[in-house]
């Protein structure tokens, strides 16, 4: 899915130092029509233009009077929250510890003065082309995302489903001791697991009454179509097995592909648990909101039938009896980047409440 790198020229540069010279210098190198250089002469100057522009790599003097080099990388990573906008330090220093702080303080690539200008060249360009692989990467990660919650808008039964599956799955994530890369996985599983339903006809998504046998099978597919949406991302590689497999049954009984126990991916079973709970405890047309005996007591149930992980069930229903108000979602909870897009979609002028009766 991603086999190029966009590369549509020119690529951004923000060159920033003191000395007038190193400015002209690196404008005679990184030459149009690959670059486009704007300058800065101190490090206040710099945060403001970052600021007001987008840039694909900022190459950042590491001396210069009042705020240095390391003090400007430091507050655009740490005050600006930029961590992925790439720096270059421009260094006459050969300190090893000089370099180290640099890197302390965010720098992502150095290069010494006096420069060749195929070595400054080479170095603006690979971080260039990374900066724009990773907008790019971001940008089909937000088209998904805001698809996902189209998806969720058309359901007007569900509610805040997908921001409650991600905190609460997120909350059962920390319990069980998850890594970061895990949490995240399932943090986004919170939003795209059903995605796979934009490939199912409206007539059997939004169908009022119990489905024939021919319209459920229809309606298994989203698990694939879900999965194929988003195994083109590398990034996606711990939730696409969420996806795909969030309704497999412990005792094999299960959908897509009948997987068995441990077989089952260990983040699907982990999420499984998350979006029972979700369906159990709130409100839908054909039910109500149920107490947290009830809930318990068909957690109970389905073990014993064997469709769930025993332990993993154990540990949730732990922490539902110990700290059920860590599973409520905060009421200011930040929202994922697909929300904020959804949200200026229907700003726009989309009619939301159409769209959720399917009728947009």
């Amino acid at each position: 899915m991603l086999n190029h790198i966009n590369t549509n020229f020119p690529y951004k540069i923000l060159a920033v130092d003191d000395e007038e010279y190193h400015l002209k210098l690196e404008k005679l190198i990184l030459l149009p029509p690959e670059f486009e250089v704007s300058f800065a002469r101190n490090g206040a100057e710099a945060l403001s233009t970052i600021q007001q522009d987008d840039f694909d790599v900022v190459l950042l003097d590491k001396r210069m009077p009042g705020m240095s080099g390391d003090d400007v990388c430091r507050y655009i990573r740490q005050e600006l929250g930029m961590k992925m906008l790439p720096i270059i330090m421009v260094t006459g220093s050969s300190s090893q510890e000089e370099l180290e702080k640099s890197l302390l303080a965010g720098a992502n690539d150095f290069v010494r003065k006096p420069y060749a200008s195929m070595e400054l060249i080479a170095r603006v360009r690979s971080a260039a082309n990374k900066k724009r692989l990773t907008d790019q990467l971001d940008d089909i990660e937000s088209v998904l995302f805001a698809l996902a919650r189209m998806v969720e808008a058309k359901d007007k039964n569900t509610g805040d489903h997908c921001s409650r599956l991600e905190h609460m799955a997120e909350v059962f994530g920390e319990k069980l001791g998850l890594d970061h890369l895990q949490l995240l996985a399932l943090r986004r599983g919170g939003v795209l697991h059903d995605i796979g339903k934009l490939g199912i006809p409206d007539s059997i998504l939004l169908k009022n009454g119990s489905l024939t046998d021919d319209e459920w099978s229809v309606m298994r597919q989203h698990c694939e179509i879900g999965s194929q949406l988003c195994s083109g991302l590398k990034t996606m590689k711990l939730t696409v097995p969420i996806i795909q497999h969030h309704h497999e049954r412990w005792d094999g009984s299960g959908y897509p592909a009948g997987l068995k126990g441990k077989n089952i991916p260990y983040l699907a079973r982990v999420f499984q648990i998350i979006d029972i709970y979700d369906a159990l405890a709130f409100e839908r047309p054909y039910k109500k909101a149920f107490s947290r005996e009830k809930i318990i007591s068909i957690f109970k149930e389905e073990t014993a039938k064997g469709w769930r992980d025993p332990e993993l069930v154990e540990r949730f229903l732990t922490l539902l009896n110990e700290r059920p108000d860590d599973l409520v979602m905060p009421e200011r909870r930040e929202k994922d980047l697909g929300a904020k897009i959804f949200e200026s979609i229907t700003a726009s002028g989309i009619n939301y409440e159409a769209l959720k009766n399917g009728t947009e």
